[in-house]
């Protein structure tokens, strides 16, 4: 882990200290997302020579390797960027099309998710466990930023939940696997957006209900710099059942 230490290190420095500029898709890139994208790719090539990687500020087709990376190596730019000190470096290994080990590091809180497939995850080295085993009193659920406009599509409806917007994609749907949410609806995720947290997701038994395309059939060499997968999280299957009708409306 030392190759995400040096990245964390150098995103904490640069906080605070950085300015941004818009890519053509209006979202924000610092420096810094560049540099850390940069030095992962090049440390994962170095560490696990011959397994492609496919980043967001980097090469966004899907390898031809047997094996790849998928990673975000600053997920919640516009956080970095305005001040805001939450934000995560996203890393996830693939193997048949599926990922099976996610690393999650959140550097200005110094924790750091891991998961292996059938192994479980871990925060900080201690085993983490199922939501679904754990009270939830508070009642919050994640939406991003996109999502928030299917209140008005059901404007009858009381949405089951408190809502909380944290900016952070990965972040916001590992939320409901770490027990800090019982739901979170992300309506334009990247593959680099949900790849880590995917894992998390599925190794602490959460429910996810993909509402339009699913990322387990990527093709090698598929650009997925405009693919979305629109994706419904919740700590079990009755959250998921409760919260599904504003899942479904943000494709209507």
């Amino acid at each position: 882990m030392a190759l995400v230490d040096r990245v964390g290190d150098r995103q904490r420095g640069d906080f605070g200290h950085t300015t941004s500029d818009v890519k053509a898709d209006g979202s924000l890139v610092t420096a810094c997302d560049r540099w850390s994208d940069a030095t992962l790719v090049r440390g994962l090539a170095e560490l696990y020579p011959g397994e492609g990687v496919l980043s967001e500020e980097g090469d966004r087709r899907v390898p031809s390797s047997s094996s790849y990376w998928v990673v975000d190596p600053l997920d919640g730019t516009t956080n970095f960027a305005a001040g805001i000190p939450y934000w995560a470096i996203s890393l996830a290994r693939f193997e048949q099309g599926v990922p099976v080990l996610a690393v999650l590091d959140v550097p200005p809180l110094r924790q750091r998710i891991v998961a292996l497939r059938g192994e479980g995850a871990w925060r900080n080295g201690q085993r983490l466990s199922p939501p679904s085993l754990q009270s939830h009193p508070a009642g919050c659920a994640s939406l991003c930023s996109r999502s928030i406009g299917v209140l008005q599509k059901l404007p009858h409806q009381r949405f089951p939940g408190k809502i909380r917007l944290l900016g952070v994609a990965s972040l916001n749907l590992v939320s409901v696997a770490m027990g800090q949410t019982v739901a979170a609806l992300e309506a334009t995720p990247k593959i680099w957006d949900l790849a880590a947290a995917w894992l998390v997701l599925t190794e602490l038994e959460c429910s996810l209900r993909w509402l339009d395309r699913t990322p387990d059939q990527l093709r090698a060499g598929a650009d997925l710099s405009a693919a979305d997968f629109p994706v419904l999280a919740a700590d079990r299957p009755q959250t998921l059942e409760r919260f599904l009708p504003w899942g479904e409306a943000l494709l209507s």
